[in-house]
């Protein structure tokens, strides 16, 4: 059975190029609710722990040096579905093959500088959550 929260992630590129509004009036446009939410930056260490499943993936290094490049916006949604759903709105990974209107088709420039993350499950949702906040963060 599918809960009702989803994490994500917009990525430091999206913060550079100051695409944060944007991106949340799509998502919430999109019928999602924002329990929590944080403009923050990820350590070195951080960014290996929130990653840890693509140490052994050659990206692995890149992806952490990316990650920790500046600051981050760390969500927690709400929605009836909200893993699968919010999958679909941001698209493929690889932006070229993202359908039209997604967020990683109007935002992402390549497969690594792609825009935002999203949950890949209800478990990792969980685990990514509350990776970033703290009981008395979400509402």
């Amino acid at each position: 059975m599918s809960t009702n929260k989803t994490f994500t992630m917009l990525k430091p590129d999206s913060v550079e190029k100051r695409n944060i509004g944007a991106i949340l009036e799509k998502i919430t446009a999109s019928g999602f609710r924002i329990v929590a939410l944080k403009l923050t930056q990820l350590t070195h260490s951080d960014a290996e722990a929130f990653y840890a499943v693509h140490n052994e993936r050659p990206f692995f290094g890149e992806l952490v040096t990316y990650m920790t490049r500046g600051p981050i916006v760390a969500a927690i949604l709400e929605k009836e579905n909200a893993v699968e759903d919010f999958r679909t709105l941001i698209g493929a990974t690889n932006p070229a093959e993202a359908a039209e209107g997604t967020i990683r088709n109007m935002f992402a420039d390549s497969i690594s500088e792609n825009a935002v993350h999203g949950s890949d499950s209800d478990e990792n949702a969980a685990i990514e959550g509350q990776f970033h906040f703290s009981a008395r963060e979400m509402f």
